[in-house]
């Protein structure tokens, strides 16, 4: 029976692995193992023991077992931070996802100007977020530029035509918010399509063309399906980023009036930093990551359906 014989004068892949250079290997990730230890691992496992406790900015004052846990389940503000966030879920979402797609078939097109369009539309997404909140809170607000172009257009018309009271109204304080993450946001939806369209074979749309296809026809049978994907990761990516949304409402709005617009991440901040409960403030951090763990298990589940129907 021939024997398979390996010459040992073969030239390897530079990637081949050898025991010998194990060490090697461990240490170009050391740095970043060390980081996610002591920053990410340690600290999670800490904020599970703190939240058994009675903690301030000082130290534990004694063990409360569930007390936190209990506590948060009963707090009203808890629950309302909560709506907030599903609000913030259900319509930052979809409206980044529609809008991103919108920008990006528009800026598929062999238009001139195409670059420039292309930097403006996603110039938002590298501006300081704390930046632009301050100058949303310039415009939006009702001595400002856009009151006084509402101001205009009421004269115009013949009848007043107000802004609405986006920083002392319970019912449009959340809008403000939502206006500013889809400004800060969507370049970045725009830039992932964008790359998701251009990678679409063109004889695809030039078969849908010469079958007679309308332009509406061709994005909702061929762009869509081709780029299924791309939405799904989005989606996810996005909805996880909506469960953490904390800088925008902190600085455009402080999460008020009364709490209307605050979500479940400024409340667990206002609780370790402005309240020193830490315990307290751990409880709802876990509670968050439950919300974000049965999403992402949902998600898991409906991803693995979603490929076992496209490939039946």
């Amino acid at each position: 029976m021939t024997q398979l014989r390996l010459n040992p004068t073969t030239r390897r892949s530079p990637f081949h692995w050898r025991p010998d250079q194990q060490w090697e290997a461990y240490l170009f990730i050391l740095p970043s193992l060390l980081g996610f230890l002591v920053f990410v691992f340690l600290a999670v496992g800490a904020s599970l023991g703190i939240s058994f406790l009675d903690w301030g900015l000082t130290g534990p004052k004694g063990f409360v077992a569930l007390n936190n846990y209990r506590e948060t389940l009963r707090d009203p503000v808890f629950w309302t931070t909560a709506r907030n966030t599903v609000f913030y879920i259900v319509t930052i979402v979809p409206l980044q996802l529609a809008l991103g797609l919108l920008i990006a078939v528009a800026l598929n097109q062999a238009i001139r100007g195409l670059d420039a369009f292309r930097l403006i539309y996603f110039l938002p997404v590298v501006t300081t977020i704390v930046a632009g909140a301050i100058v949303f809170r310039l415009l939006l607000n009702r001595s400002g530029p856009l009151a006084d172009v509402a101001g205009g257009i009421g004269s115009l018309l013949g009848r007043p035509v107000r802004l609405p009271d986006f920083f002392g109204s319970a019912a449009y304080s959340k809008w403000a918010v939502v206006i500013l993450t889809l400004w800060k946001n969507t370049g970045f939806t725009m830039v992932v399509y964008l790359a998701a369209l251009q990678g679409v074979p063109k004889e695809l749309y030039d078969a849908a063309h010469v079958d007679g296809a309308s332009a509406w026809q061709r994005f909702r049978h061929v762009s869509v399906p081709l780029i299924s994907a791309t939405t799904f990761f989005l989606f996810v990516l996005q909805t996880i980023g909506a469960f953490q949304l904390f800088t925008e409402p902190f600085v455009l709005t402080r999460g008020g009036p009364a709490q209307s617009s605050m979500p479940v991440v400024q409340y667990i901040y206002d609780n370790a930093f402005r309240f020193t409960r830490m315990g307290k403030a751990s409880a709802i951090a876990w509670f968050l990551f439950l919300f974000i763990f049965a999403f992402t298990l949902v998600q898991n589940i409906t991803q693995r359906r979603w490929v076992y129907y496209e490939t039946e």
